[in-house]
């Protein structure tokens, strides 16, 4: 028999024998920046009932995944350049080898960090750079973010930890990961201040320093969008009404279609200046629209006082 009619013969979509691995089994591919947090998002991983395996050589995966003991569950596991003889060219290669199983879903997780935050981690902690032991911190980096560079342009999600705390990061990878099997889409709705910067996980950003800004009234500014006065005090602000509608507007036919295209999280972040009144009371009113409309939905004030 030739070579390629026994293979033909093993393989399920053309004997028609049925392939006794679970469908659609979910595998997470965790890499990125040592310091940035991948044994963190692991961690965080493992909570939400996946298998967790770190830092598993290259050629030992496929077997892994294909192991019937661990089939049964989600499997989450990180890759890193800690790994001995690490490769990005043959992690890729076995990435792609993984996506080509047609009986698992496979995403890579890049989780990514500013330099200047990395060094003052290692700073503080007094720990050593895997690639730093016979060079500058700084330069064993730089040498590891160029190392890595295919990897976070390959990555399904990039998660960029430099301002998130583990409770921010355990709120992103859940949004993103904890929900998708049951096919909803979660919206988390982040107010912000604009002087403490962008919300880095943010797909959709608006800016509501246009409306009339409570922190000029003296028996308004120690309040917060949450307080009712401060929220009627926005309200009578003409404009209000109309942008809020427009904004609702907008987002009804754009959820249906992200949801359509694979994507089971979506971050929209709401600016104003301090990030304690304006945002704050808009992000409210986002969040309850969209519970009312049925999407599950997160609310989180980063800049404003608890």
């Amino acid at each position: 028999m030739p070579a390629h009619a026994a293979a033909d013969a093993n393989d399920p979509e053309v004997s028609g024998t049925a392939d006794p691995r679970p469908r659609d089994r979910s595998v997470v591919v965790i890499t990125g920046l040592s310091g940035a947090g991948m044994t963190t998002a692991l961690k965080i991983f493992e909570d939400l009932g996946y298998e967790a395996v770190d830092n598993l050589p290259l050629g030992l995966v496929p077997a892994l995944v294909d192991h019937d003991e661990t089939a049964g569950r989600p499997l989450a596991l990180t890759l890193d350049s800690r790994a001995h003889g690490f490769d990005p060219a043959a992690f890729l290669e076995m990435l792609d080898d993984l996506k080509r199983r047609p009986w698992m879903t496979v995403r890579l997780v890049f989780v990514d960090c500013d330099l200047e935050v990395l060094q003052r981690r290692y700073t503080e902690t007094r720990r050593r750079h895997p690639m730093a032991i016979d060079r500058p911190l700084a330069d064993g980096m730089r040498r590891e973010a160029g190392l890595l560079a295919p990897l976070a342009s390959r990555a399904d999600l990039v998660v960029d930890t430099s301002v998130l705390s583990q409770h921010d990061l355990r709120r992103v990878l859940t949004g993103h990961f904890g929900d998708a099997a049951a096919g909803q889409l979660f919206v988390s709705v982040i107010s912000f201040s604009f002087r403490a910067g962008l919300p880095r996980e943010a797909d959709l950003v608006f800016d509501v320093r246009f409306l009339t800004n409570p922190h000029w009234q003296s028996d308004l500014r120690p309040l917060t969008g949450r307080d009712p006065a401060v929220q009627a005090h926005i309200a009578a602000d003409p404009v209000f009404a109309r942008f809020v509608g427009h904004l609702k507007a907008l987002l009804a036919p754009l959820l249906p279609r992200y949801r359509q295209e694979g994507k089971s999280y979506l971050t929209i972040a709401i600016g104003c200046t301090g990030g304690k009144h304006r945002s704050v009371f808009v992000a409210e009113t986002l969040a309850g629209w969209l519970a009312g409309e049925g999407i599950k939905t997160g609310l989180h004030h980063r800049d404003a006082p608890t």
